[in-house]
């Protein structure tokens, strides 16, 4: 990496590409200056997200604004500022959680947080206490979770679809918001790590008086089955991602007057007060990071995040990449 001395020039740092779906590497990208108000930042940890990602990975992921190859995904990182640009926001030393970045040349910053070395606007992130190590990376699903319980409705989940690290995470904020959910999951090796809950198998749950359902999984195939568990006004949650078209059948749903809300992302509300509940103790984010692997090796690590069900979350270590 050049030195801080040397911008004006053709600035270079290491980052993940997908030129297409299923085609990832590392490799060099050019850097743009930072501008006012900016902050550059050297990633220490950045994650893998197995559900935006997996999508870009496919070429599922339906048409957005910025959508397009080759792209640098990533929109969960932490690392440590080295330079400020005319800000006082944060100062050189600081650690803190990257939720993405927009620029390279070259490639598109979509999200933009898988790199060794990000250019970004200060205001965009979150300072965290060091002591969280790669576990601050997992802010953002975390804040997630916690936008979606609240949101414009702030009922609890009594059932929640998906024990993966989202729905680890959404429950543990039931849980210390005084709930008792039920958790499914249908893989067998996913159903340990419980605190404070039950998760079982939904074969064997004859329950269909839920009240609100929060479904993780993203699998729109399952609403059929999900309208079927409520109460008569109850709550559906999408806050999953769904990239295809979302359908249900109309009179299981009319005869139970079924609600249907989409949980949208997280704001930067959401990142800060989820940082709070963190370091204030009231929301573990232990035991949700399952595989770490160097960034050099990202084909390898990429592949594995999407496809063993052991791993609820792939952390890529930037610093012990040459």
């Amino acid at each position: 990496m050049r030195p801080p001395e040397k911008w004006g020039e053709t600035v270079q740092t290491q980052a993940i590409i997908m030129s297409g779906p299923g085609a990832i590497s590392l490799d060099a990208l050019g850097l743009t200056d930072p501008a006012a108000g900016s902050v550059v930042v050297d990633i220490r940890q950045s994650a893998i997200s197995t559900g935006t990602e997996r999508l870009l990975w496919s070429g599922e992921m339906p048409p957005f604004p910025g959508m397009g190859y080759p792209l640098v995904p990533g929109y969960e990182a932490v690392g440590e500022v080295v330079e400020a640009h005319e800000t006082n926001a944060l100062r050189p030393g600081d650690r803190v959680f990257v939720p993405g970045a927009d620029c390279y040349t070259g490639a598109r910053g979509l999200f933009g947080a898988a790199s060794s070395r990000v250019v970004t606007p200060a205001e965009r992130l979150v300072k965290i206490d060091p002591a969280h190590g790669a576990e601050g990376a997992l802010l953002a699903l975390a804040a997630t979770a916690r936008h979606a319980i609240v949101g414009l409705r702030t009922d609890l989940p009594e059932l929640i679809v998906g024990h993966g690290a989202f729905g680890r995470l959404l429950a543990r904020l039931t849980v210390a918001a005084g709930g008792s959910p039920t958790v499914w999951e249908v893989e067998p090796a996913r159903r340990g790590g419980a605190e404070g809950y039950d998760v079982i198998d939904p074969a064997t749950d004859e329950r269909r008086d839920y009240a609100t359902i929060y479904d993780a999984s993203g699998n729109a195939a399952l609403l059929d089955d999900l309208v079927g568990r409520l109460a008569k006004g109850g709550e559906i949650v999408l806050a999953g991602f769904y990239p295809k078209p979302v359908a249900f059948a109309y009179p299981p749903a009319f005869m139970r007057e079924a609600r249907f809300r989409i949980s949208a992302e997280w704001t930067r509300d959401d990142l800060v007060a989820t940082r709070d509940l963190v370091e204030d103790g009231l929301l573990s984010l232990h035991g949700l990071i399952t595989h770490t692997r160097p960034a050099r090796d990202a084909a390898e690590a990429y592949a594995q995040a999407f496809d063993a069900p052991d791993c609820l979350k792939m952390i890529l270590d930037w610093e012990h990449t040459a």
